[in-house]
């Protein structure tokens, strides 16, 4: 979910597939909380099997108990929402609130695949020259789950539930730096009566990861993670024939027009940018803004960014936390000063807070252009990038100049106007007069640089099922 220059996939700022310990490190002090020891290979290889055992027999499950365990899962996460927010803040630094907020949203898609996942997966009927011919879906078997820390419930929740209402198996390499939150929500779907084997958190390193898309207990991945890792996992599940689903980095362009709402846009533009310290794929990173707006959008955008009360995440005022480790502060701070080196303008923070911790200042870059390393790189964290358009033709033609096109959204009061703007932006989304967001009810995904495939909605379940026809005379 990350870009050029960061990576929240587990193996952030190393080569792909290579040995990173388990160590869970609170991000607001730099302090060590524990550490977990890897699998070998021989353990990784009993929990695929284990996985394969069980998966065969739950594809027999009836689609009610299925259901059934998706509600008993919602219902555990409402019932001890704080103790597993408390957990997320605790590892990556996410403020509570924040954290809270996940939580109810991974209830909310349990309950979404409880209620629809049946009819998801009902064979469709197809006339043809057949007596009788349809599609049905059943499940592929068992599901690698290779998931980031910047959201670590709901990305996990995300994919896997549709995948195990579908009839999968799931097995979780989770992020290093996010332990106990995997081993909590392996906790969660056990607690709530999935079979034993069903879902299983590997505690493997990440050079173990090519072994289990290599096994042949695993038939399909899904990685949400950086463009580097989306490369080495696709080509490994290529390699052994493996369906795959990608969803990589963003660089989401917020388009504001003349006429948009002001007020609104600027609200919507802190919240986008700043939300989980700016550490998410489809955060609003790229402000692009036309002539007749760019000064007062700008000074209305700066007031409100330097409203934001930075602190302790467990604190219920704060609105920015720590970044979620030490390197990747160091990596933000890097791009930035490049930038304006590079002509950018630093119209607020810029710099890291001088305080215990992987805290940076919520910040603005202005009169960004193509000669900046902000123009093309994902910033994964709190600084947004002002690039100012010349028209609005040419704001469509810097929101399509990246290699990325997860989301996007277009600001105006002229929505069909902006409709019609939103058909040619490169991206798996355009939200018009709203924040970019992911929706149950919804596809998710992107194109180009951002990976393939989609999750959630009838289009999510459908991904790892065997479409298959059958034809009867």
């Amino acid at each position: 979910m990350t870009g050029t220059a960061t990576s929240d996939a587990s193996w952030a700022f190393l080569p792909v597939f290579t040995t990173m310990p388990y160590s869970s490190i609170n991000p607001t002090t730099n302090q060590l909380i524990q550490n977990h020891a890897s699998w070998d290979g021989h353990r990784l290889e009993q929990a695929l099997e284990q996985a394969r055992g069980a998966q065969q027999t739950w594809a027999q499950t009836p689609y009610a108990r299925r259901a059934e365990v998706l509600r008993n899962a919602a219902a555990r996460l409402r019932a001890q929402r704080d103790r597993y927010a408390t957990l997320i803040t605790l590892e990556m630094g996410k403020p509570l609130k924040e954290a809270r907020a996940e939580i109810e949203k991974c209830a909310a898609v349990c309950d979404y695949y409880a209620q629809h996942g049946e009819d998801f997966l009902r064979a469709d009927a197809v006339e043809s020259d057949a007596g009788k011919s349809y599609v049905a879906y059943y499940p592929l078997g068992t599901v690698l789950a290779v998931m980031p820390w910047n959201f670590p419930f709901w990305q996990v929740f995300r994919a896997a539930v549709p995948a195990l209402m579908a009839g999968n198996a799931v097995v979780l390499k989770h992020a290093s730096n996010v332990p106990q939150c995997a081993l909590a929500i392996e906790a969660v779907f056990r607690d709530s009566g999935l079979m034993e084997g069903s879902f299983t958190t590997l505690m493997i390193a990440a050079g173990q990861v090519a072994d289990a898309i290599a096994s042949p207990h695993v038939h399909a991945v899904t990685l949400t993670g950086s463009e580097a890792a989306g490369r080495q996992v696709a080509a490994s599940a290529g390699q052994h024939l493996k369906k795959c689903v990608l969803e990589l980095g963003g660089s989401d362009p917020f388009i504001v027009l003349h006429d948009a709402d002001l007020e609104l846009a600027v609200d919507m533009a802190v919240a986008s940018r700043f939300l989980n310290c700016g550490q998410s794929c489809i955060a609003a990173k790229r402000f692009i803004v036309v002539p007749q707006i760019a000064d007062e959008f700008l000074r209305r955008f700066r007031i409100k960014v330097e409203a934001l009360k930075l602190g302790d995440p467990m604190d219920e005022a704060t609105q920015i936390g720590p970044l979620a480790r030490l390197d990747l502060r160091v990596t933000l701070h890097e791009q930035v000063t490049a930038s304006i080196a590079q002509g950018a303008v630093a119209v607020t923070g810029c710099k890291p807070v001088e305080r215990e911790g992987s805290f940076y200042q919520p910040s603005i870059l202005d009169r960004v252009t193509a000669k900046s390393r902000a123009y093309d790189e994902e910033l994964f964290g709190p600084v947004a990038i002002v690039i100012r358009a010349a028209s609005e033709q040419d704001a469509l033609r810097i929101a399509n100049e990246t290699p990325f096109g997860l989301g996007s959204s277009i600001w105006s009061k002229d929505a069909a106007r902006a409709e019609q703007l939103a058909a040619q932006i490169q991206a798996g989304c355009t939200f018009i007069n709203g924040m970019v967001k992911s929706d149950p009810r919804l596809p998710f995904g992107g194109v180009k640089a951002s990976g393939y495939g989609r999750e959630l909605s009838r289009l999510g379940i459908h991904e790892f099922v065997n479409a298959k026809t059958v034809w009867i005379r």
